[in-house]
Order: structure tokens, then sequence, then C-alpha cells
């Protein structure tokens, strides 16, 4: 296995200007991660010009490229779900140009009210397959990851998977995020961890509901517990239990970790790649 990193760890140091992508990637090489994966590119940077330069900034860092990810929402109805569904598209045409062979992409975040899950995955599995169809001229395996709501479980995801059933889709597991919707992260990694194309490793402190809690430097699972982001090893996640199911599995791809807690990133993303080490 491969140690990576997300560049969304970075993200408080992106958004104040401490750092740009550029600085990200020499960081994380100086770090001592193999790879970083980058979330999709906004704006001004959402264009292949852009994409040609980061991939010339990790080779010239010695870093690979392992996944590329972006959100999405294939809820959308009619030119509205055509727009999105092109938009996807352009992000694909990037992770080529990046050259990495791996892409994740969100289906929605929340189900609307009064629509079911089964409902939802009737609406999208055509689009999730035309998706898929693109991706595999390039080369580029497509997933989806535990990450939004209305896809985050594990049985969830695996309906999804047995539904779309194209050779080119695939799943991304986050150890954490099952969190988010109150599963239990070693029974959920156990039932997927044959399915998984791509991980990644995250922790969180636990704490159980209370009435009257204040939502502070949180996030707030679907159960309504609350889940505060720390490094990997220091929380409530078992990571290093998760990553022996996929290595049992056969799993021998990328790991990456994805930090999410309040202390500086770069302290946290040191300890938790030593951590991390001694498993992969």
């Amino acid at each position: 296995m491969k140690i990576g990193v997300s560049s969304y760890s970075f993200i408080k140091y992106l958004s104040d200007g401490r750092m740009n992508l550029k600085d990200v990637i020499k960081k994380a090489r100086e770090i001592g991660f193999d790879a970083i994966e980058f979330i999709g590119f906004e704006d001004e940077n959402f264009s292949l010009e852009f994409a040609r330069e980061i991939k010339d900034e990790a080779k010239n860092n010695n870093i690979e490229i392992s996944a590329y990810v972006t959100g999405a929402n294939l809820l959308k109805e009619g030119d509205e779900l055509s727009e999105e569904i092109k938009t996807i598209k352009k992000h694909i045409d990037i992770a080529e140009t990046l050259g990495t062979k791996l892409f994740r992409y969100d289906v929605a975040g929340q189900l609307p009210r009064f629509v079911s899950f089964e409902m939802a995955l009737e609406k999208v599995v055509d689009s999730m397959r035309e998706i898929a169809d693109y991706a595999k001229e390039k080369g580029i395996m497509t997933m989806i990851e535990n990450h939004g709501r209305a896809f985050q479980d594990a049985y969830r995801m695996e309906k999804v998977y047995n539904r779309v059933n194209h050779e080119n889709f695939s799943l991304l597991v986050d150890i954490g995020n099952f969190a988010c919707v109150d599963e239990d992260s070693v029974k959920s990694v156990s039932r997927l961890a044959n399915l998984a194309s791509h991980v990644h490793v995250k922790d969180f402190i636990i704490k159980p509901f209370e009435i009257g809690q204040k939502e502070d430097d949180c996030f707030v699972t679907r159960g309504g517990n609350r889940l505060y982001g720390t490094t990997p090893g220091d929380g409530d996640i078992k990571s290093v239990q998760c990553i022996e199911i996929l290595k049992k599995a056969g799993y021998d791809g990328y790991i990456d970790i994805e930090y999410e807690g309040s202390q500086d990133c770069i302290v946290a993303l040191e300890k938790a790649l030593k951590y991390i080490k001694t498993v992969c």
C-alpha cells in the first residue's frame, strides 16, 4: 500500500491564503507522503491548463496523484441534470489530464423530503452508468464514497454497487465517514472491503446526543451525535483494525489520510503518517 493525503486536509491553509495548491504538493512530499489526492478544482482553476500545471508540480516533487474527487447532485431534473453530467465529465477530463486512474463524485447530499433511498437510486442509476461509460474510455475508474448522508450507509453503498453493476464503477471506502450516519466502521468496512478501489482514513472523537447540546466545532451525525475531527489514532474510529480488514480482503491501493480536526494540519498529518505507517 502507498500512503497519501487529501488536499482537503490543508483546507484551512488554502482558505486563508497561507498556501496555494502547489505549496500543498511540496509540503505533502516534505512530510513524507507517497501520493496526494485533489478535491475538485473550482472557478479559475477549473481548467485543463491548471490541471497540467498541477501534474507537472507533482512530478517535479516526486509525488503521485492518487485520485481526483468532486461533488455533484444527480437528483436534479431535466436540463439541470444534463448540465450536471456535463460538469462531471469535465471533471473526468481533468482527472485524465492529472494522470490519475481514480475519480470519485458524489451522488447527492441529502434526500429530498418524501423521497426514499430506493426512489433516489432509481433516479440516478442511468446517469451513473453514463458517467462510468465516459470515464472507461479514458481508463479512469469511477467511484462513489460514503459521503453526503443520502448514500452513506454501508448497505446503501452496496445496494448502489449492485444496482449500477458496471465494470467501471466501484467504491471509495472512507473508514471514518460511517460515523456520520452512526454506523460502526469495523462492521461497515467488513461489508464493503472487497468492493473498494480507494480508501480514506480519518478519525473522530464521538460524543453522544444530549438534550440542549451546543453545536460547536463539530459534525452532527444523522442521528444527532457529535463528531470532533482528530488525528488518526487519537479518536474512536478503529482505523488500524479497518485497514487490516481491507488488507485481508486483498486491497493493495492507496490509503489517503483526510484530516478534519482543529489542530494545525501539518502537525497532525506528520503524526498521522507515522501512525498509519505502523500498519501499511
